[in-house]
């Protein structure tokens, strides 16, 4: 899973760029949670519950934008 950005003037912090392109802490936890589901390690209702907790599941995909 491939995890960077390119987005200089996106963003006014560093924090809010990692958020808007999902490179955060959250975002990645998640990769990696999906990831160990994809192997079957992790039952999806895990990554399912991440999802709700730390993602805002309305929000645009940000390679969309």
């Amino acid at each position: 899973m491939t995890l960077g950005t390119d987005g200089f003037g996106r963003s006014d912090t560093r924090a809010r760029l990692r958020r808007f392109f999902e490179v955060d802490a959250e975002s990645t936890v998640i990769a990696t949670l999906f990831t160990l589901a994809e192997q079957g390690l992790v039952e999806r209702k895990v990554v399912a519950r991440a999802i709700r907790i730390w993602l805002d599941p309305e929000r645009r995909h940000p390679q969309i934008v």
